[in-house]
Order: C-alpha cells, then sequence, then structure tokens
C-alpha cells in the first residue's frame, strides 16, 4: 500500500519498533504490562475481513509476539483483541496478562491507573527481539 499510514492515536499512545513480517509493530507506552499492537497495511477494518494468508500472517506473528511476552515476562495469560472501536484502522493488540497486573482481572481498556512509560533501553531491546532489520 503506497499510501499507508498509522493511525495517528496509535503513534501517540506506543512506540513504533519496526516491522515484522505481517505488519508494524508498536508497543504501548504505558509500562504496566506488556502491551504489543500489530498494524498489517491494509485497507480492511476488521480482522476477519482480511484475505486467508494475510489474517493466517497476522495471526503467526501474534502468536510469535505471545511466545515472547511468556518467555520474556514469565507470564501465562495472553489477551488478543482487535476491537477497533476508537481507532478505525486494523490493529491486533496483543497483551501479556496476570494477577498481579493493575486492573486484574477487569479490560487494560480504562482499567489502567498507572502511566510510566518504557526505558528507551527496553523499546530497543524488544525492537531487537522482535522486528526484521532493515537491508
Amino acid at each position: 500500500m503506497s499510501n499507508f499510514a498509522i493511525h495517528p492515536q496509535l503513534l501517540t499512545d506506543c512506540h513504533l519498533l519496526g516491522r515484522i513480517r505481517s505488519a508494524h509493530l508498536l508497543l504501548h507506552r504505558n509500562a504496566s504490562l506488556p502491551w504489543f499492537i500489530l498494524v498489517p497495511e491494509t485497507d480492511c477494518q476488521d480482522l476477519l475481513d482480511l484475505p486467508e494468508s494475510t489474517r493466517e500472517a497476522l495471526l503467526t506473528d501474534a502468536k510469535h509476539v505471545a511466545d515472547f511476552i511468556k518467555t520474556h515476562f514469565e507470564l501465562k495469560k495472553i489477551n488478543v483483541a482487535a476491537l477497533g472501536n476508537v481507532v478505525p484502522q486494523l490493529h491486533l493488540h496483543v497483551i501479556g496478562r496476570d494477577p498481579a497486573d493493575p486492573c486484574w482481572p477487569n479490560p487494560v481498556w480504562g482499567n489502567l491507573t498507572t502511566e510510566e512509560d518504557w526505558p528507551a533501553n527496553a523499546v530497543d531491546d524488544f525492537s531487537a527481539a522482535l522486528c526484521q532489520c532493515p537491508d
């Protein structure tokens, strides 16, 4: 998509980590819990409207991010969501959850009360671990 741009609200709320196979990878700025967002380059607004091969590639990358969260943060529960009620651009949330997180067992939306950003070195480390290196 030559006119592709990540929605401004996502760029305000997140660190842009780079590209993975099927999408751009973002990290939500709120460091209360590991919250990654995959943004595929598509005009589709709903996950289930994607062509099957594109949808499968996106879900495979979401699994890769989920595995990273489970290993790196030692978490067992992952929430995955493609809501798009506030930001209409298709994006897939992959969020590590734990009974010790600040809004457990409620949804993260509207329930996070802390606002601490990730340290720059953590953002760089996540990018290096998850994203493709530029050619």
